[in-house]
């Protein structure tokens, strides 16, 4: 039930042509000329936004403390989304953390910080991938249906009048770049327009909100779109919150879905200046904390010590709420953004796990890809199409010594690949399209000069690949026909078998067979010799080299050349995809842990969906922010019904938050269950502002 990760690297899905499509239509259509932003401005009924219902909600406010939770990149592999699920649907979570034992209630709120399913958004993805996980995680009500569209939100319970009476946990969300590939259409429908993620309670009306938390805590939920920046009536809203609304002591949270401070570092880019602008001139340092998904990993940079004006106190990066893992090694030597100097405190999973676990692309890069043959075989056939037959390849073998053979083999490599670029159209045409897509898989982070030296590289240690590969089967071909293993009877050495086994196992006294060859005008003999010659293809594609090898390709029938190519293709294919799928995997480990590039391609290609975590927050009674990601190490395959949710009785009309067993299924493996291995990799305190007695408090 629960999906697996998404193949990436799969040339035949077409979930992922689809995604390719929606994200060129979207950057063509609704960046900068159609933004759903602007309608959800254009919708708001109240004049002052930073007043509006739809997108301010103070309902938590006057508690005197509050837990509550935030991931992000979910919807991706379902054990990995499930697993975190688990851990935030349930009652409580007893950790081990040195010699000591921490509790943790739920949280109360559930921060999502985009991206909910992958690739793209569709009715599929959002309820197979993201919504099914959390269902079975935290079950919602027993009157909501599925096709429910809420018109006019928040849609309470029965019995609750006002959502600061609610007591269940509740989430709000921001979508990310993957929500926006159909131009928010689906993020609007699931989100803005149901009212339940499983059990977890969904008051959002908008793509964008503010929430006002107790003890002069605020978390600002921003919406970047696909050019990772926010609009300018966005920037309205929460500049007039931060003027109006937001105390000269409180403390904000601001939460988006891509880590400028880092992509920007990565890139050597400038991005999200309407965002800046609002940390630097309007909240004046009272962004506490700034929290991102999109890199699927867990990084926290802390502001050191200085005499400048500290904007932003930490920066912290976690998107292990389901997506495959991104590497940390890459970004280790980010120290600075908005001027200010910063250090790295907490990183998941460490550098050194993180170079390691790169080692994957060689070793199993195929296995997790195997859909990538499709592609990688075909181009191979494509690189060396026109060098089908080598008719002088044994020449090769004619060398006494083991050296002169590999020297001659290496020199007909050589003369092959000139061939290729003085005489072929096809195989040429290739290799010059293999060029230029390798160029441009270079990310431009690296300067013209070096992405083509490494695209030239990488083409050619595929060029190569294909060219070796050509020659050991055109010699293993000509080998087995010196020694009469192959074109020994023609293109129906088969039937010629099968008419000798069936002449001396199966005598015909009576002259059956004649009478049936005869009954049948002759098909009766032909159709099996035919069919059994369709089956025979390496005697058919010996035979066809020889006799090209004899007479030229113009003596073949147009029909018998298509079948000694396709005859080549079916074999050279199986023998070429571990090969191009080795030099493939081989270029993205030189290209990460070399010159750390390809973060995103070397390690969407692994697929894992281990090293997964949360950040759970808690806001205490005096004021102070106690933050602390729990972390899984290893997610469960396998998973069976929790016979303890089975057997808890369940009243009719009974909130799944009530119950002591709220999930569904359990790890197969009671040791491997996410509630047993859980444990905290990174916990701090963020203070409550200082408020001094003697000043007044100039807070609105």
């Amino acid at each position: 039930i629960l999906r697996t990760m998404v193949p990436w690297y799969s040339g035949t899905s077409t979930d992922l042509f689809k995604t390719v499509f929606d994200l060129m239509i979207s950057v063509t259509l609704f960046v900068g000329r159609f933004d759903m932003r602007m309608m959800q401005a254009a919708m708001n009924k109240t004049p002052d936004e930073s007043k509006s219902s739809d997108l301010l909600y103070d309902h938590l406010d006057g508690k005197d403390e509050l837990w509550f939770d935030f991931i992000a990149d979910t919807g991706d592999g379902g054990n990995s989304t499930y697993a975190i699920a688990r851990l935030l649907a349930q009652p409580s979570l007893v950790v081990k953390s040195d010699d000591s034992r921490l509790i943790f209630p739920r949280g109360e709120l559930l921060l999502i910080g985009g991206d909910l399913a992958y690739p793209n958004p569709c009715s599929f993805t959002y309820e197979r991938r993201f919504f099914c996980p959390f269902e079975y995680a935290l079950q919602p009500p027993a009157w909501y249906t599925p096709d429910h569209i809420a018109l006019e939100k928040p849609e309470l319970p029965l019995g609750v009048s006002e959502l600061r009476q609610y007591s269940g946990p509740q989430c709000f969300m921001i979508p990310g770049n993957h929500d926006w590939f159909d131009g928010l259409n689906t993020f609007m429908r699931y989100v803005c327009h149901k009212s339940w993620l499983g059990g977890w309670f969904l008051p959002q009306k908008r793509s964008y909100f503010a929430l006002k938390l107790p003890n002069g805590w605020w978390v600002f939920g921003l919406d970047q779109a696909l050019h990772g920046d926010i609009d300018v009536y966005q920037f309205k809203f929460f500049a007039e919150l931060c003027q109006q609304k937001v105390g000269e002591h409180d403390s904000v949270i601001l939460i988006t879905h891509e880590p400028n401070w880092l992509l920007d570092w990565y890139w050597g880019d400038k991005t999200g200046k309407n965002v800046t602008y609002l940390i630097r001139e309007y909240l004046k340092g009272r962004c506490k904390l700034r929290m991102a998904g999109d890199l699927h990993h867990y990084m926290r940079h802390s502001c050191t010590e200085s005499k400048e004006p500290v904007h932003v106190q930490h920066l912290l990066v976690n998107g292990c709420g389901g997506a495959f893992l991104h590497p940390t090694h890459v970004f280790e030597n980010f120290k600075e953004c908005y001027g200010n100097k910063y250090e790295t405190k907490a990183v998941y999973p460490s550098y050194e796990d993180s170079s390691k676990i790169a080692l994957g692309n060689i070793l199993k890069f195929r296995r997790k890809n195997w859909q990538f043959d499709v592609i990688g075989g075909f181009v191979y056939f494509v690189l060396v199409f026109s060098m089908f037959p080598q008719c002088d390849s044994f020449r090769i073998l004619h060398e006494d010594s083991w050296d002169g053979r590999v020297n001659s083999f290496f020199n007909a490599t050589w003369n092959a690949i000139f061939e290729i670029l003085e005489h072929s159209y096809v195989s040429l045409a290739g290799v010059l399209t293999l060029l230029t897509v390798s160029f441009f898989f270079v990310p431009t982070k690296l300067s013209r000069r070096r992405r083509a030296l490494l695209g030239f590289l990488h083409a050619a240690a595929h060029i190569t690949s294909a060219v070796l590969l050509m020659l050991l089967m055109e010699l293993g071909i000509e080998i087995c026909i010196r020694n009469h293993l192959l074109a020994t009877s023609g293109y129906h050495t088969l039937y010629e078998w099968y008419r000798q086994a069936e002449s001396e196992h199966f005598p015909d006294p009576t002259g059956l067979r004649a009478r049936l060859e005869q009954w049948t005008f002759g098909l009766y003999p032909a159709c099996i010799k035919y069919l059994m010659s369709a089956f025979d293809i390496p005697e058919v594609m010996a035979v066809t080299r020889s006799t090209i090898c004899r007479k030229g390709i113009e003596s073949l029938p147009r029909g018998g050349a298509i079948i000694y190519y396709v005859s080549v293709f079916l074999y050279f294919w199986v023998l070429s995809t571990p090969v191009v799928s080795m030099v493939f995997g081989s270029y993205l480990y030189v290209c990460i842990n070399w010159f750390h590039i390809h973060f995103d391609e070397a390690f969407s290609s692994l697929r894992i969906a281990n090293y997964k975590a949360f950040t759970r927050f808690h806001i205490k009674k005096s004021g102070d922010l106690e933050v602390f990601t729990l972390a899984v190490d290893k997610v469960p395959k396998e998973w069976m019904l929790d016979p303890d949710w089975d057997m808890e009785p369940k009243e009719p009309l009974q909130m799944s938050h009530t119950r002591r067993f709220p999930s569904k299924w359990r790890a197969a493996s009671g040791w491997s269950d996410p509630t047993s291995v859980v444990r905290v990799v990174d916990q701090f305190v963020i203070p409550r502002t200082a408020v001094d007695p003697l000043l007044p408090d100039s807070a609105p």
